[in-house]
């Protein structure tokens, strides 16, 4: 399933490759949510991070990405991974999670989940 979020690009960073010859180059994009705005990390993969080389800090885009996840010791982690964007003010009317369920239909038992990250 495929999801899209439109946002501001907050931070580019540069492309990393692993020893195995795999490459990967990560973004933030900040997306108004209320009175809390998100700043939303994705990553591209292989040949998809190109498509970061003619992005700007501050740009308005649109991204669309899969949820991938994955099992590892036990812990269970999500990466979100871009494969199309979609820059300025045209690409997207607002600036939300596109696929996000309407306000007041999250299950409210992540209300008391902790929120301490792993890693």
């Amino acid at each position: 399933m495929s999801y899209e979020l439109t946002g501001k690009v907050k931070l580019i960073q540069e492309a990393q490759t692993f020893n195995s010859g795999f490459t990967k180059r990560e973004m933030v994009v900040t997306v108004e949510d209320g009175n809390y705005p998100q700043d939303i990390s994705l990553e591209f993969l292989k040949d998809k991070i190109s498509l970061l080389d003619s992005l700007s800090v501050g740009q308005t885009v649109t991204v669309s990405f899969d949820i991938r996840g994955r099992e590892y010791n036990g812990r269970y982690f999500n990466n979100l991974v871009g494969w199309k964007i979609q820059s300025g003010e045209s690409a997207a009317d607002d600036a939300s999670f596109q696929s996000a369920p309407p306000a007041g239909q999250f299950d409210s038992s992540y209300d008391n989940m902790d929120d301490d990250i792993p890693f």
